[in-house]
């Protein structure tokens, strides 16, 4: 135990052994996602000042580690610490205000984790997909972090949880590692399914029995999908058109939701833009916390090339060079980066073993390689001609620099990829760096406006949208 005062004590130090403690304690995910980044800035007038990564924290680590935080640093230092959650930018802030930003680390959870009986729902989970093998970067950490959350504490934490992104960004994976982590961790009921599986067995259930009534097949149904503790649906946009089934899903998601029952939902596009599903369907998908998943970035693409190559052990086959090649000309989507991986493999084979390297690379993923990239998508392509147009690079285009000469054809950009094309005002802030929809919304509706006021750029967008040509 450190004896010290305040004054004397080691933050380093001090957290160091913290950290070592902390992380014999919980399960190896959990303090990779909450603790690994986290640094003590300064022990103080019986004030711990913790740095933290993201705001979420906060909230996070307080009511669920607030307690194990408080006594371990009390094994290390003899002192009842009051935990000051910051971000790094807020330091500064709070030196000046010197106020502490909690009142209660004392919080208990409910006993309401004990196995449930009759454990006996197939949950449809698929046990590859776990935290352990997801692989995180920049694009996907608050997901990541936030579907941790969730998975830790169900129906406790950011319920309802709304993961959206384009397809193959990993929503999938993350709502399979959070069910298999709640049924492995906590042995409560999950089901997984599908909102084509939710509509189908909805539909079924309204059949007639022999004796001429539904009503057996309507309680197997209500039970299956209300006496749960974790519901996950994935693809929940499909759901549009279906009426009966979106009343059905409605009456679910609220017997669920004021259960404390946890409710996972995924879909390609926000829940603004889903605009065939009821607007109270919507709004209850607003409760909660929504995540916009990114597309991988290039290092993220690397490392789940690289992840995929060790899993089938074919590491020692093919080269950085190689992995490079994919990584750069394959595109996001992690089901054609895993797909690539799998035909260059096939076509080596084929040809009798050929050993692979570039050339080989080049060749078998010829006709592959631009799927989903490229002149073939749609909003890319109209980046490149307003980049050219206005000479700067694409790279400008899609980054978050301010500058005039950048922001205005930014705009432009988003514009016509909204005017131009049936895509989401989600899916185009993802290619635009990550932008929020309200963002997207906003330069549209300034170009639009600025169009009606100024003929010169009226001009400019009508050669540009006969430069763009037909967009399909």
């Amino acid at each position: 135990m450190i004896q010290w005062g305040d004054d004397n004590l080691n933050e380093d130090i001090v957290w160091s052994k913290f950290l070592d403690i902390i992380k014999s304690k919980i399960v190896t995910i959990s303090y990779n996602t909450f603790f690994s980044e986290t640094k003590l800035y300064k022990l103080k007038d019986g004030k711990a000042y913790i740095i933290i990564p993201m705001p979420f924290f906060k909230k996070h680590l307080l009511t669920h580690y607030g307690d194990m935080i408080t006594s371990i640093l009390y094994d290390i230092t003899n002192t009842n610490y009051e935990l000051i959650f910051l971000l790094e930018e807020e330091i500064e802030e709070e030196e000046k205000k010197n106020k502490p930003q909690i009142t209660d680390t004392n919080v208990e959870l409910s006993s309401d984790n004990k196995p449930t009986e009759n454990y006996t729902t197939n949950s449809n989970l698929n046990e590859n997909y776990t935290f352990d093998n997801f692989i995180v970067g920049n694009s996907n950490k608050f997901a990541q972090a936030a579907a941790l959350s969730v998975a830790e504490n169900p129906g406790k934490i950011y319920n309802p949880l709304f993961l959206y992104g384009n397809s193959g960004v990993g929503k999938t994976h993350l709502m399979h590692a959070i069910g298999n982590y709640v049924k492995n961790n906590l042995n409560k009921k999950v089901l997984y399914v599908t909102s084509e599986q939710f509509v189908d067995e909805f539909v079924k259930s309204n059949r007639k029995d022999e004796n001429g009534t539904n009503f057996n097949y309507v309680e197997f149904f209500k039970n299956k999908y209300r006496n749960i503790d974790v519901l996950i649906i994935d693809d929940i946009q499909y759901l549009g058109g279906a009426q009966q089934s979106q009343q059905e899903f409605f009456h679910t998601f609220n017997n669920l939701f004021y259960d404390s029952k946890q409710i996972i939902v995924s879909s390609d596009r926000s829940p603004d833009d889903l605009k065939q599903l009821e607007e109270r369907l919507r709004t209850r998908f607003s409760w909660g916390l929504g995540v916009n998943i990114s597309p991988p970035d290039y290092n993220l693409r690397k490392d789940i090339l690289k992840k995929k190559i060790i899993a089938n052990n074919f590491e020692k086959d093919i080269p950085d060079d190689v992995v490079e090649y994919i990584a750069s000309n394959i595109g996001p989507d992690v089901r054609h980066l895993e797909g690539a991986i799998t035909r260059l493999i096939a076509y080596s084979t084929i040809m009798g073993g050929e050993k692979i390297d570039l050339d080989l690379a080049i060749e078998a993923l010829k006709d592959f390689n631009n799927k989903g990239v490229g002149e073939k998508n749609d909003i890319h392509r109209i980046q490149k001609i307003v980049a050219e147009y206005f000479q700067i690079s694409v790279e400008d285009i899609r980054s978050k620099k301010r500058s005039a000469n950048i922001a205005f054809p930014r705009q432009i950009a988003i514009y016509l990829c909204r005017s131009m094309t049936s895509e989401s005002f989600p899916k185009i802030g993802i290619e635009f760096g990550g932008k929020d929809h309200s963002t997207v919304m906003y330069s549209v509706e300034k170009i639009e406006k600025e169009i009606r006021e100024n003929k010169d750029l009226a001009n400019i967008i009508e050669k540009l949208k006969k430069d763009i040509g037909v967009v399909n």
